[in-house]
């Protein structure tokens, strides 16, 4: 087992991080950007480093001072987070090249997964539905060319990155150009690759996710499903699990097809494969996501696996404990994401209890929110018997969390936890 661990990340995850290691008796470094050098995080680690200024491109994104700040302070291993180089084969290959564990799977199972293109036709090739679609597309006339073969409303899709980025609805062929345009451009900014391709919309769909585990013996298990559509400009806003939409039978099937996509991909470690779901209980296989995701919390809730301290002890050569057949569902569990309108500093913080309700989150009385990175302040997740239960368990903390100085959307995630779709499962991904 690892005896350091350098975490390539900061905020919430950071700390959700340094938590887990501390559990492990594992000891700590934290880096950070010069705006961030009270962060919480920074007071957590055992040892910290400053490795820039505060734009990511200076501090969060660059591998080679993260790498150099690991030999520095003797780290084993270094773990991503999510975001920032947590999907970057480059920067896994980099950690490997200096003998640096990258807590993740290897850089070439990334570097296959992160074109979405090539990993779409694996999964194909795997037996698995796929959505149809086009391959990387030229210009705006092949764009034009291949949603006339598939039939309106299309998606514009990145072929790289993730995140909600890259992504645009097309209704009519008059859209098509600045769809095409923003996508790529947007794709390009964000991942330095402005490649897209064109996907068949399916609608209505809801988003419905897998999480998994895989070992260094190939061993696969996977931790059921998360239901992820509620989303707003394609960013995740709340998450639950189980999914109200998926029932015994399909959720066999769910996670029957993304242990296939798993072991077509060669994956090891934590690993989350993306599905869309039809009004007809048809999925189609849109993406794996090869990193922690935020909403890993649900899975923990209702499965009692902790997943950030089985990603550290598969990437320290540690076999899986459990089984497919040894991991139940237990209860049910909703995410809510808190972020912030805008920057400003906490000027008083009240977070919410209670049994079987958490708070994963880098806030503190007093900490700044700064303009430079993503805008969440927090998590809140509470598990309680039955989706009901949840419910009335979210609203209750969600009234209770307190965060002034800084605006931010709770009241967003208290209209929708008493929509009435959302109360009954009845609801889908917007356009």
């Amino acid at each position: 087992m690892f005896s350091k661990i350098l975490i390539a990340n900061r905020g919430e995850v950071a700390v959700r991080v340094i938590r887990a290691c501390k559990e492990m008796g594992i000891s700590t470094v934290a880096v950070y950007s010069k705006a961030d050098e009270s962060a919480l995080h920074v007071a957590l680690a055992d040892q910290s480093v400053c490795i820039g200024e505060a734009p990511a491109s200076d501090s969060y994104l660059n591998g080679s001072r993260i790498v150099s700040a690991a030999l520095v302070t003797r780290a084993q291993a270094i773990h991503p987070g999510y975001g920032f180089l947590s999907e970057n084969a480059g920067f896994a290959e980099l950690c490997a090249e200096n003998g640096v564990e990258f807590i993740g799977p290897p850089a070439g199972v990334i570097a296959r997964m992160g074109d979405k293109d090539a990993a779409r036709q694996m999964m194909r090739d795997a037996g698995l539905p796929v959505i149809p679609g086009s391959g990387v597309l030229p210009d705006v006339r092949a764009a034009v060319d291949a949603a006339a073969e598939f039939g309106y409303p299309v998606m514009i899709k990145a072929r790289s990155g993730g995140g909600g980025r890259g992504i645009r609805a097309v209704n009519a062929p008059g859209e098509m150009e600045n769809a095409f345009l923003t996508a790529s451009r947007e794709a390009s900014e964000a991942f330095g690759d402005g490649a897209v391709y064109v996907e068949k919309m399916i609608y209505p769909a809801r988003h419905v996710e897998v999480q998994l585990l895989a070992d260094e013996n190939h061993n696969t298990v996977c931790l059921f499903e998360r239901e992820c559509s509620i989303q707003r400009n394609n960013q995740k806003t709340l998450e639950e699990s189980p999914s109200p939409a998926v029932t015994p039978e399909l959720r066999t099937r769910l996670c029957d097809a993304a242990a296939a996509a798993a072991r077509a991909a060669g994956y090891c470690n934590a690993g989350t494969v993306e599905f869309l779901l039809d009004g007809d209980g048809n999925y189609y296989f849109m993406e794996m996501n090869v990193r922690l995701q935020v909403e890993h919390a649900v899975t923990e809730q209702v499965t009692g696996i902790d997943i950030v301290k089985w990603q550290i002890r598969i990437a320290a050569g540690v076999p899986l404990a459990f089984t497919q057949e040894s991991v139940a569902l237990n209860g049910h569990s909703i995410e809510c994401r808190i972020n912030a309108s805008s920057a400003g500093k906490v000027t008083f913080l009240h977070v919410p209890g209670g049994p079987k309700v958490r708070f994963d989150s880098a806030l503190w009385s007093g900490c700044a929110v700064t303009p430079y990175y993503d805008p969440l302040l927090g998590k809140v997740v509470v598990h309680a018997g039955t989706r009901e239960e949840a419910i009335r368990k979210m609203c209750a903390a969600l009234c209770e969390l307190v965060i002034e100085g800084v605006p931010s959307d709770i009241d967003d995630r208290i209209e929708t936890l008493n929509d009435p779709d959302f109360k009954r499962g009845e609801y889908f991904c917007a356009i």
